[in-house]
């Protein structure tokens, strides 16, 4: 009878500790004892309050009063909050899910390009064994190449002629 009030809210606690950080074990366990306290709390009372005997209380005291609190006690409804943020969660749910889909696309794209890309070195000369024209052959970009693209001593990108700094103000 008063579990039909909050089976909408139920949570899954197994689910949730599994993706809860170590270092955040006890403040969880923390949470969850004084959520379990307050759900007991609620299941411990009716889902709906006790009818009152209206007239036991008549034969009690003064009728007219009995009635003026019965007139009142009955009129009286205790409103329930209006849901009004459902709908906002959903639809943060929604996009929230397309995002994370497209994160996991774009992530198992880059993986395959990886994969890709490991299984070409694993095909290669181990690097100790490799000479100077192997590399040139397997990485044609990065190699040194005196002809075509000659380099002065030491051979990175700020220690050659010509070399522009993107921090650099443009000169006009």
């Amino acid at each position: 009878m008063a579990a039909r009030r909050i089976t909408a809210s139920t949570v899954n606690w197994a689910s949730l500790a599994e993706r809860v950080p170590a270092n955040q074990k006890a403040s969880f366990a923390n949470f969850k004892s004084k959520s379990d306290s307050y759900l007991r709390a609620v299941m411990a009372n009716p889902e709906n309050p006790p009818k009152i005997d209206w007239a036991f209380y008549k034969k009690l005291v003064t009728p007219a009063m009995v009635d003026t609190f019965q007139q009142k006690y009955e009129a009286l409804k205790v409103p329930y909050p209006a849901d009004n943020v459902s709908a906002s969660i959903d639809a943060q749910a929604k996009e929230t899910k397309s995002e994370v889909d497209s994160f996991v696309k774009s992530s198992k794209d880059r993986i395959s390009g990886y994969e890709s890309e490991i299984s070409h070195i694993k095909g290669l000369l181990p690097y100790e064994q490799m000479t100077l024209e192997d590399y040139r052959d397997a990485f044609p970009e990065k190699a040194l190449d005196p002809i075509n693209r000659p380099t002065f001593w030491p051979h990175t990108p700020e220690d050659q002629v010509g070399y522009k700094s993107k921090d650099a103000p443009v000169d006009h």
